[in-house]
């Protein structure tokens, strides 16, 4: 298996045509606004910014903030990362002795949109999702097309792929992470290293999720499977299968995939077994990721609050996602071209040793 992102390569879920069309011609074509968590209270140590920005990586905002406020990278709180190809909007908190230094932050491309005050710092994650507004070009007539896949999307789920946004300038972060894991990489930055080797879960993740809709179980569980509940975020290990999938094609559970580190047991029995054909398809097991922590993710996620507004040149199609999802693995199932990816988009990513989550 190839480490280079390739949407080609990943099992698509509608079959049939897609709406074809171009996206980002501008960075207003594509805009995400952050959904919090909780909203600010208006009181407390910490000020938090709501931020509009185009042009930038959410990490290229907070390094000019630290710069021109003289705050450290470490006390900036961010709820997820948003990408540079597009116009966004999020918050962003710093301790609030720096309210008072707020006017002397300038950024072309970076407008605060509000100024409120919080209790906590504004942590990784802290968010309930992101809504999305694409704009999708030379696309004529495809409107009803595009809403006819995005309401059948809203009921059958998304493979929750990670992007390749997740993989760099080219799809190539994941190719210098096994670098890395091999012991074979130069490179010394902890933080850069991170990023590689997340690449890396990234395209195993995939694979896994593909196998899974290749062998027809993108709504069903097997012996093994984690599942996680949709309602309460609650986890358990699916011993009876039988009873276990009715659920799960309810809308119930969904089964998740392994980002394998040391705080986190690979699968067992059948979803084990499908878990070890896909790492073997990489060459690498279990104990090549030791350097991470690990997590559990989602193999599915539902849009919702979805629509579809006809355009003289195309559409604008209108989408909710839970955190941590990419809006082109939505985008993919409506127009069934290689959405963003870096041979169809030029390479688009940001900077090749950063993954700019669009939606995280």
């Amino acid at each position: 298996m190839t480490l280079v992102f390739d949407w080609s390569a990943l099992a698509q879920l509608v079959p049939g045509e897609g709406t074809g069309g171009v996206l980002r011609q501008s960075p207003p074509d594509f805009r995400v606004e952050e959904v919090p968590a909780y909203a600010p209270c208006g009181a407390g140590e910490f000020v938090y910014l709501k931020v509009e920005k185009t042009g930038h990586t959410t990490a290229h905002v907070v390094r000019e903030l630290c710069t021109q406020l003289g705050v450290r990278d470490r006390d900036v709180g961010v709820a997820g990362l948003k990408d540079r190809h597009a116009v966004t909007t999020q918050w962003l908190s710093l301790p609030g002795k720096f309210e008072r230094h707020l006017g002397q932050f300038a950024l072309e491309g970076v407008r605060v949109l509000e100024v409120t005050r919080h209790s906590n710092k504004l942590g990784l994650g802290h968010l309930h999702g992101n809504r999305f507004v694409v704009r999708v070009r030379e696309a004529q007539g495809q409107a009803a097309r595009a809403a006819a896949i995005l309401a059948e999307l809203e009921g059958l789920g998304v493979p929750n792929y990670f992007g390749p946004q997740r993989f760099g300038l080219g799809g190539l972060n994941a190719e210098e992470g096994l670098r890395v894991l091999r012991g074979e990489s130069r490179l010394r930055d902890p933080r850069v290293r991170r990023f590689l080797t997340s690449s890396v879960q990234s395209a195993v993740f995939n694979a896994f999720v593909s196998l899974r809709l290749q062998r027809g179980l993108f709504d069903r569980v097997v012996a093994g499977d984690m599942a996680k509940k949709h309602a309460t975020g609650g986890v358990f290990m699916v011993e009876d299968a039988e009873r276990e999938t009715p659920r799960a094609q309810a809308r119930e559970i969904s089964a998740t995939g392994t980002l394998f580190g040391r705080k986190v047991k690979p699968l067992t029995l059948v979803a084990g077994e499908l878990e070890a054909e896909t790492l073997a398809g990489f060459g690498l097991s279990p104990a090549a990721f030791d350097s991470r922590k690990g997590d559990r993710r989602l193999t599915r996620v539902f849009p919702s609050e979805a629509s579809v507004a006809a355009e003289e040149d195309g559409f604008t199609a209108s989408f909710m996602l839970p955190k941590g999802s990419f809006a082109t693995s939505v985008l993919r199932e409506v127009m069934k071209t290689e959405v963003d990816s870096p041979a169809s988009q030029g390479a688009q990513a940001d900077d090749p040793l950063t993954w700019p989550e669009e939606n995280e």
